[in-house]
């Protein structure tokens, strides 16, 4: 039973979660915990420069580790700044637990300097938060938070700290002793329903598995048992934007990203599937497009461990909520135990049809010697970077993004960072540094736009300051990509506000934060340019100049079924047999 003040409690509470790295930025109403963080060596603090950017980073970290994220700020705009960052990790299901300041007690209520409603404006954006009034109650309501964050599926808490709460002394509660019975989602399907599903791959003569981020987050244990079941089976695999890396790019079963810029063959089989097996994923509408046509010829079955995702968007016949992990692990052996059976025949046919699929080629484009095509680029860094078995990928969002997806191979799991489900431009960056701060040996990338990069540029002070060789590949055409790209096709090329007048040169950017600029415009230069930014051993902005109205495809317009997609006009027009797609 020890004695000690709030501050010193939150600073022990993370300690005893094992709590390596923080990342904040002070202020008055946090000023108690900071001092506690001061006289001791055990927890790194990593001071950014916006509170975004302080979230995105501990998602950065999270996601590349397993490990919850871990952010301080202060009270007010400090918790507002915040916000944006909190909802992106609740989206993509990423465990944070974010700290804030508040004003005393005594003064909440009462428009204060720096109050806000904190607990009020989170409530809609985080899994749980508390406000702590009593600095008995703050060790175990930490200790709490850690668990909510980390249980069922993962996603941010806050605790909101009032400053006298901080100030007082209180009893520390440890972890053990902490009340979290309260919160014990279930992990394990049911037996009767996985049989169910197994039973219907033995007879199917179309599956697919399609995947999504909670393969991720279920862990390790999770990806092993996947890439187990799809190689024995010898069905499919697609996955989402944020299950990349679940399964190898270089697998014989993976058809590529599925989606609003996924590949044809993906989204084809999706569509003509007559058994999909969702691991993970919550059917958003960019896999769906329009909902009344999603797959319609096939049974369904999804594996998640949130209740509330099953039969929220598609209604399925096979609803299994558990861990992804002790799913499969259970699947597996039942599936093992009644004898290993597909229907050969038919899935050597519907492979033969995804073959057709793609001779499309749906990512092929026109190159130039003229100019760097976005495409070229990325399959450029590809190349060059393909073989580090320490490479780590971010991304800010927009056609980059997507192209990333498209052209860079992942073949292990927490080695893609990007923003899902809200699309926060700003996120790359910031989590860049988050990726770099735990894995400081590793090479991390950042692809970016210009647009998405200037949002949260001042990090590069952050990066400068840490010494973190954070690399910014930005595909820099000089416009908001995804924007013109929508008013090209939607709204008769009139581009409203799509692009900067007042861009800055950023090899100039580089310098004056003491980091290193390469700019390259020629096509022929290009592997010399990305070597050198390989080479150099600090943060790097590279100022990739690409074309300027090159479009991202395939695409699925907006309002049609995802079996319709825009194809670019390079691709194999006489190839496509069915599908209904249209070419432009």
């Amino acid at each position: 039973m020890t004695q000690m003040t709030g501050a010193k409690m939150v600073v022990q509470a993370l300690k005893d979660q094992g709590v390596e790295v923080v990342f904040g930025y002070p202020g008055g109403a946090v000023l108690p915990i900071y001092d506690e963080i001061f006289q001791q060596t055990e927890i790194r603090h990593i001071l950014v420069r916006h509170e975004q950017a302080a979230v995105h980073a501990a998602e950065g970290y999270a996601r590349s580790t397993g490990k919850p994220g871990v952010v301080l700020v202060t009270s007010g705009p400090g918790a507002t700044n915040a916000v944006t960052g909190i909802t992106d990790a609740l989206m993509d299901s990423i465990p944070l637990v974010v700290l804030t300041g508040q004003v005393p007690t005594f003064m909440v209520g009462n428009d204060a300097f720096q109050e806000a409603d904190t607990v009020g404006i989170t409530r809609p954006c985080t899994k749980h938060n508390w406000l702590v009034k009593d600095t008995d109650a703050l060790a175990d309501t930490i200790h709490q938070a850690f668990h909510v964050a980390t249980s069922g599926r993962p996603g941010p808490v806050l605790v909101d700290i009032p400053k006298d709460v901080q100030f007082a002394e209180g009893t520390y509660v440890e972890p053990r002793a902490a009340k979290t019975g309260h919160y014990q989602p279930k992990v394990k399907g049911d037996k009767e329903m996985i049989t169910r599903l197994v039973e219907a791959m033995e007879t199917a003569e179309r599956p697919i598995f399609y995947t999504g981020g909670g393969v991720i987050n279920s862990g390790d244990a999770a990806t092993q048992l996947l890439r187990e079941f799809v190689d024995a089976t010898g069905f499919p695999i697609t996955s989402t934007l944020m299950g990349l890396g679940s399964y190898p790019a270089s697998g014989k079963g993976w058809l590529g990203m599925l989606g609003m810029h996924g590949l044809y063959e993906a989204n084809l089989a999706m569509h003509d599937c007559d058994l999909m097996i969702n691991i993970g994923a919550r059917f958003d509408d960019r896999i769906t497009g329009r909902v009344a046509d999603f797959s319609p010829h096939s049974r369904k079955a999804h594996i998640d461990i949130d209740p509330s995702s099953i039969n929220k968007t598609i209604r399925v016949e096979m609803p299994i909520v558990g861990d992804v992990a002790h799913v499969l692990e259970d699947a597996l052996r039942i599936w093992k135990s009644r004898g290993r059976k597909v229907n050969k025949a038919a899935l050597a046919e519907w492979w033969a049809q995804i073959e057709e699929w793609r001779k499309v080629e749906c990512l092929r484009y026109r190159n130039s010697d003229k100019i760097i095509k976005p495409q070229y680029a990325l399959q450029r860094l590809e190349a060059l970077t393909k073989d580090r078995k320490d490479r780590y990928i971010c991304t800010e969002v927009g056609q980059h993004q997507m192209w990333a997806a498209q052209f860079l191979g992942f073949e292990a799991p927490n080695r893609w960072m990007t923003s899902g489900g809200l699309g926060t431009m700003g996120y790359g960056f910031p989590a860049s540094i988050g990726v770099q701060i735990a894995h400081p040996d590793a090479l991390v990338i950042n692809v970016a736009g210009e647009g998405s990069w200037l949002m949260n540029m001042q990090e590069m002070g952050t990066a400068v300051q840490y010494s973190l060789p954070v690399k910014q590949f930005i595909l820099n055409n000089e416009r908001l990509g995804m924007v013109r790209q929508w008013q090209s096709l939607l709204h008769g090329n009139r581009y409203s506000h799509s692009w900067s007048e007042a861009l800055p040169d950023f090899v100039k950017l580089a310098e004056a934060f003491g980091a290193k600029g390469i700019q390259c415009s020629d096509p022929a230069d290009l592997d010399d340019a990305i070597a050198e930014m390989l080479a150099h051993d600090g943060p790097v902005i590279f100022d990739c100049l690409v074309e300027k109205h090159e479009n991202c495809y395939p695409m699925i317009p907006s309002g049609e079924p995802h079996h319709k997609m825009l194809l670019g006009e390079d691709t194999g027009e006489d190839a496509i047999k069915a599908g209904g797609a249209v070419l432009v």
